[in-house]
């Protein structure tokens, strides 16, 4: 606590002997001052001992905020397999190959044993073995040539036309552009590192301007994809949507996400709510069921909704650790029941759960629901209080009781088996951002930001659905961009 902060919260003895002797109406306030102060210094220490009981288990906070304490233990069932690979797992390991580019062979001079020259004695075999290796990586140099022919009808200089994607004396190809972007996008690499890696292994000197001008063209070119994508988008019937801060300019900005298991969206912004998702464009004309944390802002939309129950089990893990609500442990276990009798009714093909099971398991949400009102009763203040402006704080455990009463949007999953248990897919798509910043920081201007956002979706997109990245932004620059697949799998 700092010094003027320890002043507020201390009188002196002469202070006391003062108020004394002033009456018993000075003593009474002086109390009710003191226990105002107890008051705000325990909800101070409550907060602070929250804080430092969270951890990546019990909270949305990233596993590597952890650090070097032991590792919370993890939420997941333990699984029946052994650790290691699989009895019905192929394996993979190297092959013989057929197609050998390079051949070295190993003479035999002279005996091991007694010395007697072989130089001259016919081979009888060959012990044979390979090595895959990298053939030494350099950079070509295409000269292109166009004809100049003069008419001689009409003495008009004709000249044969260079390829659309050849249009300066001296330029890079393609296939390093696509590399560029690939390394500052893809794997995340500072412009510094890609500079200095393109000039350790391809001897090529290049500036970061030149690498940010490439990635500026990449932006351009697939201004059109992104279009595609986010049209195609609007149609799935399951989309899972999130937010994450990120540094610009050095002032928090928000990267959204709009994603399915083969489509993705990012989309940068200075706000977290609903000026974002309007400007968006996706969530105002969606019409099938949004996944989410459950942000107001999402309820703001009239397609269908349903709420993370990750996001539920890890804060229910932190009100049993940190308040030993006991309800709490009982719908961390419902949930994870319900769960799993979802995915069994999956792989049996069933498409909806039997009728008195489902209303078993709503029977028993509700009674645990209200186990946890009962054990967190806010009572009424008192009718000469003086009412502050905004909405009255609540204990965690009461913010999480108001969400989980929304049960249709908890059980979504339940209710429609289209619908996962989960928002884990807009979290993984979000979290390259994480790893972006800590490899590179922020961004410095906007414009870089909303660069990386289009790239990186249409780099999502490309790995899940299986194509090759590298080869993809080869086909930026030529002038022929992948259309990644749009259809949505039903």
């Amino acid at each position: 606590m700092s010094e003027s902060n320890r002043k507020k919260f201390v009188i002196s003895r002469d202070e006391i002997r003062a108020v004394y002797a002033q009456g018993e109406d000075a003593v009474l306030r002086l109390v009710e001052g003191l226990l105002e102060r107890i008051a705000v210094l325990e909800e101070r220490v409550e907060a602070l001992e929250n804080q430092i009981s969270k951890n990546s288990r019990n909270s949305s906070k990233a596993p590597s905020s952890d650090g070097l304490k032991p590792r919370p233990k993890s939420q997941r069932r333990k699984s029946e397999r052994l650790s290691g690979g699989q009895p019905e797992h192929p394996g993979k390991t190297l092959e013989w190959s057929a197609d050998v580019h390079q051949v070295e062979q190993h003479c035999v001079d002279a005996c091991a044993v007694c010395g007697q020259s072989l130089s001259q004695v016919e081979v009888e075999d060959w012990d044979l073995r390979q090595v895959r290796d990298i053939a030494p990586i350099q950079v070509t140099v295409t000269e292109h040539q166009a004809e100049v022919k003069c008419c001689p009808h009409c003495q008009t200089l004709n000249r044969g036309e260079f390829p659309p994607n050849v249009n300066s004396v001296v330029q890079y190809g393609a296939s390093l552009k696509g590399l560029m972007v690939y390394l500052l996008d893809y794997q995340l690499l500072p412009s510094a590192r890609v500079k200095e890696l393109l000039s350790d292994v391809f001897g090529c000197e290049i500036s970061e301007a030149t690498v940010y001008n490439t990635r500026e063209r990449c932006f351009k070119e697939l201004a059109s994809v992104e279009a595609a994508i986010t049209g195609q988008i609007q149609h799935a019937q399951i989309l899972h949507c999130d937010e994450t801060g990120m540094r610009v300019k050095g002032k928090l900005w928000w990267l959204h996400v709009a994603s399915t298991d083969g489509l993705t969206v990012y989309f940068v912004h200075t706000k977290r709510g609903t000026d974002a998702m309007d400007a968006m464009e996706i969530l105002p004309n969606y019409d099938g069921i949004s996944v989410h944390d459950g942000l107001k802002s999402y309820a703001q939309y009239a397609c269908g909704h349903a709420l993370c129950n990750a996001h539920h089990l890890r804060e229910l893990a932190f009100l049993l650790e940190r308040y030993q609500q006991i309800w709490a442990e009982e719908m961390g276990i419902l949930l994870r029941d319900l769960k799993h009798q979802v995915d069994q009714a999956k792989a049996q093909g069933q498409t909806a759960l039997d009728a008195d099971l489902m209303q078993w398991f709503e029977h028993r949400y509700q009674t645990l629901i209200t186990a946890g009102l009962a054990a967190n009763h806010v009572p009424d203040p008192p009718p000469d209080a003086v009412k502050s402006r905004g909405r009255p704080k609540q204990s965690p455990a009461k913010n999480l009781l108001d969400r989980l009463q929304h049960q249709s949007l908890v059980l979504a999953f339940m209710y429609d088996f289209r619908v996962p248990f989960d928002n884990n897919q807009a979290e993984r798509d979000l979290r390259m951002m994480k790893l972006k910043q800590k490899i590179s920081g922020g961004f410095r201007s906007a414009e870089g930001a909303q660069m990386f956002g289009r790239i990186r979706g249409y780099i999502s997109t490309l790995k899940k659905q299986g194509l090759n990245v590298l080869d993809a932004l080869k086909q930026v620059f030529l002038g022929n961009p992948t259309l990644p697949t749009l259809l949505q799998p039903e």
